[in-house]
């Protein structure tokens, strides 16, 4: 018998019916994204949830929402501008589609989203559970989401240990998810698949006796809370290390973009220099000797100063940078177009720059390296 099923074959409607009451007396209700069938808010609200917490997307949600009123605004927009208002947002891929998306949206659509999830799928940046979530919210459509969240919760209600990383795993949670979809208020039961999962039944420290299934929940009952869902094994996460090159002349910040493809693509970003991972940079004087050789091809160094390393963290790699700030004396080429850009230093906190380099950034002000005249 399938767990989302009761004796006989018919579903499990509790479930649904128990979770909707839930979320009607204990869900959010007050998110900026709530409360509209505008489809532009509510696919902008999902691609920026996705991976990241509700409470570091509402201050880019509204900022981007100012900039970018509508579809329209957003498709005609130049992607620099797109990249840098989602900057320091991280997982830059999502703000190249959303891009690529909005243009689509334009020109196939003429400015209105479908409401078919499967049309929906087929635009850039939206997968099978985004298109779903999109679907509901703005069209009221009967679609299945699945997510990580959704995923714990079905985990650990029903007692399921299959991977979801694994094909047999994955459609079973998929099933699971279309079974159990109710014939009514089908928006109150996608909100609170995302309220349970993103404030109750959370991945650590869950809050096991404010969930409304703690009577019914087959982890809760068997100890296995912790267990649930089943993890796959952790791998090795690589490790990469490089110099980050802070070079400065008068008021001007050498920047340089990034290809589209890549960690941080479109990005503004600093030059770098690749290390051995077991490289001792600050008291190598080769590696002194390879950044005067890199810097060389900008102009003539008048100092050059390290400062305290920090790691920055993708999904797949941890990143270890170590900055060197360097003032030129004179700058003697000129910045590729393509490519390079001498940005004003009052001006740099605008350009689309990654979290981590925005850092290094404010480390280098705090510590008087960067002797701008007034």
């Amino acid at each position: 018998m399938d767990v989302s099923e009761k004796p006989g074959g018919r579903p499990d409607v509790s479930f649904a019916s128990r979770l909707v009451a839930w979320q009607k007396r204990h869900g959010r209700h007050a998110l900026p994204w709530q409360h509209t069938r505008d489809a532009y808010r509510i696919w902008l609200s999902e691609i920026m949830l996705q991976q990241t917490q509700v409470a570091t997307v509402i201050p880019y949600y509204e900022r981007f929402l100012t900039l970018f009123p509508d579809v329209f605004a957003l498709a005609n927009a130049p992607l620099d501008a797109v990249m840098q208002c989602w900057s320091g947002l991280g997982y830059y891929s999502r703000a190249r589609n959303l891009h690529m998306c909005a243009k689509r949206v334009v020109e196939e659509y003429q400015g209105v989203f479908p409401s078919d999830p499967a049309l929906l799928e087929r635009l850039p940046g939206i997968g099978r559970s985004t298109a779903a979530a999109i679907a509901v919210f703005s069209s009221g459509v009967r679609a299945a989401i699945l997510d990580g969240n959704v995923v714990r919760v079905f985990s650990r209600v029903f007692g399921i240990a299959d991977p979801v990383t694994e094909a047999e795993g994955k459609r079973r949670f998929w099933q699971m998810a279309v079974d159990l979809l109710p014939e009514s208020d089908i928006e109150s039961y996608t909100q609170g698949l995302m309220d349970l999962g993103a404030t109750v039944c959370t991945r650590v420290r869950p809050d096991c006796p404010d969930c409304p299934f703690s009577d019914t929940c087959v982890a809760l009952s068997e100890g296995r809370v912790d267990e649930l869902p089943v993890k796959k094994a952790k791998k090795t996460i690589p490790v990469r290390h490089v110099v980050m090159l802070l070079v400065y002349a008068d008021d001007r910040i050498l920047l340089e973009k990034r290809p589209a493809s890549g960690i941080w693509g479109g990005l503004y970003s600093l030059p770098e220099i690749a290390m051995e991972p077991d490289g001792d940079i600050l008291a190598d004087e080769g590696m002194a000797s390879r950044v005067r050789q890199a810097v060389a091809r900008w102009g003539e160094m008048e100092s050059m100063a390290f400062l305290s390393p920090f790691v920055h963290v993708f999904t797949h790699f941890r990143l270890h940078i170590t900055p060197c700030v360097v003032k030129l004396s004179r700058v003697e080429t000129v910045a590729r177009d393509d490519v390079e850009v001498w940005q004003d230093a009052a001006s740099v906190h605008l350009a689309a720059l990654p979290a981590a380099v925005r850092k290094l950034l404010d480390a280098a002000n705090r510590q008087g390296c960067l002797a701008f005249p007034d």
